[in-house]
């Protein structure tokens, strides 16, 4: 028995093509802003007493999902209007210590300027009903492909530690009840979103009380005599030699 080879026809040749390059373009987006967030990240980590960055992740609508999406909003069938309309086919989440360390993020991402920022809804500010807090920012990143430089719009939703812990626990729950969720669930839900609020709150006036404290009796000490700052795989992000300090100031002198 031999292999046979599957020929399309020239139509659905052309239509898969596209398909593939949609869902690409998408993939290709959520790479890019991924880099910027880790390099952000990174740098922080490297440079300055801590990052305001705790953790980040990405996700993709399969097409299942966005031909679901698409079909219950009642949303044109074809890529150029899925594409116009639906703006969290390529989305990525990123968690942080504090309620002030969203907004900076928000400002740091915002501010690049190969990013086009088409919306930003604070739900920190003004939450959902349900107690749902998170910065959302949908942006576009250009993506060079082949022949075309296609703008990809992707969600990033940032949100605190507390606030993503409720948001998770929130959607586990409307899974499982399908969305019918109790009133009296849903109640114990608002209430706990409340709390979590308070919680970063009371963190963050605890942080700053400490750095006040700690700016207030502490020397400071040299950053080269300082205890190198580790990634999480324990390994000092480049470290610098002493030495090679010294000569960049004796050339500076």
């Amino acid at each position: 028995m031999t292999d046979q080879v599957v020929e399309w026809p020239s139509d659905l040749r052309e239509i898969r093509t596209e398909l593939t390059r949609f869902m690409m373009s998408y993939k290709f987006a959520t790479d890019e802003m991924m880099t910027k967030v880790n390099i952000l990240k990174e740098e922080f980590s490297a440079i300055h007493d801590y990052s305001p960055i705790e953790h980040v992740s990405h996700r993709l609508k399969s097409p299942e999902g966005i031909l679901k999406k698409a079909n219950r909003k009642g949303y044109p069938l074809d890529l150029e209007g899925i594409r116009e309309n639906i703006q969290d086919i390529a989305g990525i989440r990123i968690t942080c210590s504090f309620i002030s360390d969203t907004y900076r993020v928000l400002e740091m991402l915002t501010g690049q300027r190969d990013i086009t920022v088409l919306q930003v809804k604070d739900y920190i500010k003004s939450p959902k009903p349900n107690g749902y807090k998170s910065l959302h920012l949908i942006a576009a990143i250009p993506v060079f492909m082949s022949d075309r430089v296609q703008p990809v719009t992707v969600e990033v939703q940032i949100r605190t530690v507390a606030m993503d812990f409720w948001a998770s626990l929130e959607h586990k729950i409307f899974y499982k009840y399908d969305g019918a969720v109790p009133t009296a669930l849903v109640g114990e839900l608002k209430q706990a979103a409340d709390v979590a609020n308070r919680l970063d709150i009371d963190m963050e006036r605890l942080h700053d009380q400490v750095v006040s404290l700690g700016e207030a009796s502490e020397p400071v000490t040299p950053r080269e005599a300082r205890p190198a700052q580790h990634g999480a795989d324990g390994v000092a992000p480049f470290p610098l030699p002493r030495s090679l300090l010294e000569a960049f100031l004796a050339k500076e002198a």
